[in-house]
């Protein structure tokens, strides 16, 4: 059956009007200035350096890019059911460090599985807080933020967990079609995730509860266990992200990572995904990881004050949720 209001082509005047309506001008400059911002900024860079566009750099824009890029495609899972998960950072890091532990005392293949497992774990008990305990999303993880970050520094004893076999590091350096193979685990849980979202009935109930959590009850969504899933998933791509960046460096810490679910955050806003849940995408969280890389990058090949690069950050993420509160209110 055809849908009669698609069958009606619309007037000149009135796709005039929709052309020149504020709120979707901004939609439009949300889902694409985004793009051409980042094209601009690359091109910027490539013009005012002789190394932005060489092979080696772009290696190392895509590899300071993972740990985050994980954190906030999976984060965006969470936002868009309508959550917010503060804990990431913290379980990136005691999930590292049970997993380097692990790995000394057993072998480098269980300890990424149990630090994955661990990451999972932390993220099942911020879903049942938020959803068993009814707890507000940002409060519960706020408190599961300082009790994983203090798990952190008591099972590290404040100090630097070491790797003892140096094969851990295969899982973040191995070459694979000339990238590191953590770039490629970025890719493919992006793409994963870009999977769940937008072809599959989770996907489907995770923007339905996030959209409008008392019709997503009342159609017979089980919104706790989506939710708590969604954390679940969360939990998991973080230890990931931490057990990663571990191999890299062969260490760990309580305070690795301290600021990276901030930059996640970031990354997430940027992309112009909605921080009030219900709508967004994991491209739109790509580009702004890229974007935050890319200013790294080359505000440290320009040398430029790294304190100008937060100014900028913080100014972009203000003017991205600032359009989207806009938006919402011209809707």
């Amino acid at each position: 059956m055809t849908d009669a209001t698609s069958a009606t082509p619309a007037t000149p005047d009135a796709a005039t009007a929709a052309r020149r309506h504020p709120a979707l001008q901004l939609s439009n400059l949300r889902d694409y200035g985004i793009v051409v911002f980042l094209v601009a900024l690359i091109i910027a860079l490539w013009i005012s350096t002789d190394t932005f566009m060489t092979v080696n750099n772009l290696k190392n824009v895509l590899d300071g890019a993972v740990a985050t890029g994980l954190i906030a495609v999976a984060g965006t899972i969470v936002i868009i059911a309508g959550g917010f998960d503060l804990s990431a950072g913290a379980i990136f890091a005691v999930s590292a460090i049970i997993g380097v532990k692990t790995s000394n005392d057993a072998s480098p293949l269980v300890g990424i599985v149990v630090g994955v497992l661990v990451g999972c774990g932390l993220g099942l008990v911020n879903g049942l807080l938020c959803t068993v305990g009814r707890i507000n999303d940002f409060v519960a993880t706020l408190g599961t933020m300082i009790a994983y970050g203090g798990m952190a520094v008591a099972i590290s004893g404040s100090g630097l967990v070491l790797v003892n076999d140096p094969s851990f590091a295969n899982v973040a350096n191995t070459d694979v079609l000339g990238f590191h193979l953590s770039s490629w685990i970025l890719v493919a849980v992006a793409l994963g995730c870009g999977f769940l979202l937008n072809w599959t009935v989770f996907g489907r109930a995770v923007f339905g509860l996030g959209g409008n959590p008392a019709a997503a009850r009342l159609s017979g969504l089980p919104v706790a266990r989506i939710k708590t899933l969604t954390y679940v998933l969360s939990g998991g791509v973080a230890a990931a992200a931490g057990l990663i960046v571990a191999a890299r460096s062969l260490s760990v810490s309580a305070t690795t990572g301290a600021n990276i679910i901030f930059d996640a955050l970031a990354a997430i806003l940027i992309g112009g995904n909605s921080v009030f849940g219900g709508e967004g995408a994991i491209w739109r969280t790509m580009v702004g990881v890229a974007i935050l890389a890319v200013i790294s990058n080359g505000f440290n090949l320009l040398g430029v004050d790294p304190l100008y690069q937060q100014i900028v950050s913080g100014t972009i993420i203000l003017v991205a949720v600032g359009a989207d509160a806009w938006t919402r209110r011209r809707a």
